[in-house]
């Protein structure tokens, strides 16, 4: 471990915090992350504030909201250890750093998830382990209880927030294991990403369901309309019956893409000889990556005639399925955007995103449980993305 007089040597203010970083990984390695993530979190804090009171540190400025006040000590438990932070403070105006906010939000959720499989004498000995080493204590059934109100009432409000136009909508789900009334089920996780006219993505609400069957793609369609969804014009996602269904029933007029990507791995359950796999992906590619929608279906053509005699069946599926993924052609849309929207790849590299921090819990407590984590991840990436670059060239 680092002793306290080796790593005050390294704390420095301003434009040096980098340096102060650098040299602490440099000498003692992934060791040092903790006093690391101090610096940095303190110097976001510190900048964050200054945004906030319009003036920056000793500035005499008119216009400025408030005036610094010290700053309070504050321990947080994270999963790299313990990490003792200076907490910016104001005279008088309410201030909070959002950095800190956003940074610890998917950590919280994450502890209780794992706290609450504790406390319901479902987890493992390694849970166990994982709990106290994140927590730094015993989980009580009221701490847990405590933790769980001020998080939820920031996540529900996130999902519950206001929508607008949204151009394309993107949807998917994934399963997590989940206790329900004694038992281990597997539960869908649904979630839904908009595109709005800007060009610029964001996470559209989540939702957690005992299966992917149409009353709760519906319902979850219905909240997001419900929510202030419209102006769709493009609905992207794969063939499942259920999502399929609730557009039909809850936005019959929003075109449907298939996914591409699902498309090239459904093929490959009709090609009857390994030595042709290759081929058929290549032919299916060659479709997909037509100049037009007339060249496209002319290609589709091709590849159906082509494969007609040696493999019937390839044949008819593609000839009923493929088209259903040349929906974008028909869009007003330039081959950059077109190429982005002609599968669900983003929502899939999402779901990874979900499932990197999710394993760790294995089995959830409860659905709340599980819903939790699941927005506090979602609802972090979505703030990036909103803060980030256009995901769509615009004209």
């Amino acid at each position: 471990m680092i002793s306290n007089s080796n790593f005050k040597d390294f704390k420095r203010v301003d434009d040096s915090n980098l340096n102060s970083v650098h040299e602490l990984i440099s000498t003692y390695g992934m060791e040092a992350m903790p006093q690391a993530m101090e610096i940095l979190f303190n110097e976001a804090m510190r900048l964050e504030r200054e945004q906030h009171l319009g003036a920056g540190h000793y500035e005499r400025n008119n216009e400025r909201l408030d005036y610094a006040n010290g700053y309070k000590p504050k321990r947080v438990k994270t999963r790299i250890g313990n990490l003792d932070l200076s907490i910016p403070q104001t005279r008088d105006s309410d201030f909070y750093p959002n950095c800190l906010e956003k940074g610890l939000r998917s950590e919280r959720a994450l502890s209780i998830a794992l706290g609450e499989m504790y406390i319901n004498g479902v987890s493992t000995r390694k849970v166990t382990n994982i709990v106290e080493a994140m927590c730094g204590f015993e989980v009580s059934a009221q701490m847990v209880s405590n933790a769980s109100k001020d998080l939820d009432a920031s996540l529900t409000a996130w999902r519950n927030r206001s929508l607008g136009q949204m151009d394309y909508l993107l949807v998917d789900a994934r399963y997590e294991q989940v206790r329900v009334d004694g038992l281990v089920r597997d539960c869908a996780v649904l979630i839904a990403i908009g595109i709005n006219p800007q060009g610029k993505r964001e996470v559209l609400g989540t939702q957690v369901s005992l299966s992917e069957a149409e009353v709760h793609w519906r319902e979850f369609f219905k909240d997001l309309h419900k929510r202030g969804l419209h102006g769709v014009k493009l609905l992207v996602s794969d063939a499942h019956h259920g999502i399929k269904a609730a557009r039909k029933a809850i936005m019959p007029n929003v075109a449907w893409q298939r996914c591409q990507f699902h498309l090239q791995q459904n093929a490959q359950s009709y090609v009857t000889k390994r030595s042709k796999k290759s081929e058929v992906a290549s032919d299916i590619r060659a479709i997909f990556n037509a100049a037009s929608q007339d060249d496209a279906k002319r290609q589709l053509d091709l590849f159906v005639e082509r494969y007609q005699k040696s493999m019937p069946k390839l044949s008819q599926w593609a000839e009923d399925n493929i088209p259903e993924g040349l929906t974008v052609f028909g869009m007003d849309l330039c081959e950059f955007n077109r190429k982005r929207l002609r599968t669900s790849n983003m929502i899939e590299r999402l779901n990874q995103t979900v499932k990197q921090r999710t394993k760790v819990a294995k089995i959830f407590a409860n659905e709340e449980s599980c819903l939790r984590l699941v927005s506090a991840i979602v609802m972090e990436v979505s703030e990036q993305w909103v803060g980030g670059r256009m995901y769509l060239r615009v004209k």
